[in-house]
């Protein structure tokens, strides 16, 4: 994962902080992260760390909020594109979300895992970050209906659940590393294009 260097200024403290935390999800996992690990590794003390988070949950809730808001940046390009034919644009879609997913796992499994979800832990602009997130890709699915690549008989709603539910499935699988060469991804993207493609896409 690209992350800043570790020099910083009193105004990228908290960004450097961000970075440092995601590399040590990456190391170490959710338990192996400290406060104290962090200000050692970043070189400041645990009092300028505790100025911007002051706890080890809302140091999370931020990475995490920090990872919605690039999947967010991601995958909105890629809705907008408008060349290519139905199959090429949802391809490009499905691959950019498992990409990401793969390349900032860190990120993903805080975004969409039992860490902060599951303990009812979000802070509230995580909420508010991740259920924009939502809305987005929900706008998506509503912008590719009036497109004709998927049909207006059925809820965008109901269709962003089941199009996000195979995108996390196939991302899941490839993070976990039950599926790790390169042939099964690509297979595995074009074959979920082709389903939502010819399923969701029939009136």
């Amino acid at each position: 994962m690209t992350t800043i260097k570790k020099t910083y200024h009193h105004g990228d403290l908290r960004r450097s902080l961000l970075d440092e935390a995601v590399e040590m999800i990456d190391e170490l996992g959710f338990e192996g992260i400290s406060m104290r690990k962090l200000a050692d590794r970043v070189g400041v003390s645990r009092t300028a760390l505790y100025h911007h988070f002051d706890s080890k949950q809302a140091l999370l809730c931020a990475v995490a909020e920090d990872g919605f808001i690039h999947y967010t940046e991601i995958l909105g390009r890629v809705a907008r594109l408008s060349s290519g034919c139905h199959e090429l644009r949802m391809r490009a879609y499905v691959a950019a979300y498992i990409d990401f997913a793969m390349e900032h796992s860190a990120y993903y499994d805080l975004m969409f895992g039992r860490e902060i979800w599951k303990q009812a832990a979000a802070s509230d602009s995580l909420k508010e970050v991740s259920y924009a997130a939502f809305k987005g890709f929900v706008k998506t699915v509503e912008q590719w209906q009036r497109e004709g690549v998927l049909p207006m008989t059925a809820d965008a709603l109901r269709y962003s659940q089941v199009v996000w539910a195979c995108l996390h499935g196939l991302s899941r699988l490839l993070i976990d590393g039950i599926y790790v060469d390169r042939g099964a991804r690509e297979g595995m993207i074009d074959m979920a294009t082709q389903i939502l493609i010819q399923n969701l896409g029939k009136d």
